[in-house]
């Protein structure tokens, strides 16, 4: 299976994906996510999220301030949830879901706030 790789444009910050697609629901026509994280990796500024469908996510640390602080050893301490839509770093009380970095969104609690 042929991989993907996407990432945020280092110069400006700006997270460019492709959308994961609209089917009909119960309420119309609307977004769905049917993708789940198989698996996590982290370079120098990246978190990567490899998808079940066989591309791979790049998200910026920057909108991740508690992952950008973190250490390796505390940044590969994650879990996926069970039901692939979630992940979870105990050590750091972080969660994301799939659906933000897909949607372009980062850590919206801390909004405003400078990474350091």
């Amino acid at each position: 299976m042929r991989k993907t790789r996407a990432s945020a444009d280092d110069s400006s910050r700006n997270w460019q994906f492709r959308s994961v697609g609209t089917e009909r629901n119960s309420k119309g026509l609307g977004m769905s996510i049917s993708v789940r994280a198989k698996t996590v990796s982290f370079d120098h500024d990246t978190m990567w999220v490899d998808l079940d469908d066989g591309r791979s996510l790049g998200v910026p640390l920057v909108w991740f301030p508690r992952l950008m602080r973190a250490s390796t050893e505390q940044r590969e301490n994650y879990q996926i949830s069970s039901s692939g839509n979630g992940l979870h770093w105990e050590d750091l009380d972080e969660d994301i879901s799939v659906e933000a970095p897909l949607a372009g969104r980062g850590d919206e609690a801390r909004a405003g706030l400078q990474a350091v």
